[in-house]
């Protein structure tokens, strides 16, 4: 056995302990609670490359480890805000056309409303060559139907969804979304702690606890398993969550959202 491939079977053997361990979990949960919304605002703490991001550190960790595993030459994300995290991804993708691992790689961002400051910024970074942004409902017809035509010329897509965290709209984003993902690659969804977050941090949104993120992704997962759908090129759709990725990082905003499509 070779160093790389021990430190990586030590690593899983350490991993599989982490959801049965009652003092991590509950100091995880603990932090989590502390940092949320209307208390610490941790999110709101962080750049990427100079633009603010509003993510978890631990969940861009485990985002660089998809991408380098996945290597898509497409990342679709669905939620703006900023543009920290299309900076993010795309500089991902630079790095994987600097090794040779990639020959192209390309951004869609898309929001309904992008603020015109977000947008000058976003436009005026070095990175914006590698970002399209696409301004609508990422749920309507119109919308889907372009970023459709556009996954058609990848080779590989990896989808990133976080805007509106209804039930309704984000099992709407996974239905028109998720079948663009390549076998192997991911479709992550974000802020699917809201089903297990204090009333507090929710109480002024029209998402919460029973109609979130996270219950559009079982909701998703059932319609799957129930129905035996295939993509439009005939293959078998098919996911399942990834519960290795969030015990590793231990503390995510996306519990049971790193969705990984297995066939």
């Amino acid at each position: 056995m070779t160093p790389i491939e021990q430190y990586r079977q030590d690593m899983a053997s350490r991993v599989a302990t982490y959801r049965s361990n009652a003092g991590l979990q509950t100091a995880a949960r603990t932090f989590f609670d502390q940092i949320g919304i209307g208390k610490a605002d941790y999110v709101y703490n962080f750049t990427w490359l100079g633009v603010p991001i509003l993510q978890i550190p631990q969940d861009l960790q485990a985002m660089q480890e998809i991408v380098w595993h996945v290597k898509p030459d497409l990342i679709i994300e669905t939620g703006v805000a900023w543009g920290g995290s299309l900076m993010f991804t795309a500089s991902l993708l630079a790095i994987l056309e600097a090794c040779g691992e990639i020959e192209q790689g390309r951004v869609l961002g898309i929001d309904i409303e992008i603020r015109p400051h977000n947008k000058e910024a976003i436009k005026a970074h070095p990175l914006s060559k590698k970002i399209t942004l696409l301004e609508g409902s990422s749920i309507g017809d119109t919308m889907t139907k372009q970023v459709h035509a556009i996954a058609a010329q990848h080779k590989r897509v990896l989808v990133c969804l976080d805007s509106n965290h209804t039930h309704d709209h984000v099992l709407a984003e996974l239905e028109a979304y998720a079948p663009l993902v390549s076998p192997g690659s991911y479709c992550l969804v974000g802020d699917t702690i809201i089903e297990d977050a204090p009333a507090s941090m929710t109480a002024k949104r029209p998402w919460g606890k029973g109609n979130s993120p996270k219950t559009a992704v079982w909701e998703y997962i059932r319609r799957l398993n129930d129905e035996g759908r295939k993509d439009k090129a005939g293959e078998a759709l098919r996911f399942e969550i990834d519960h290795r990725i969030e015990d590793k990082i231990v503390l995510t905003g996306s519990p049971d959202g790193f969705l990984k499509r297995v066939t």
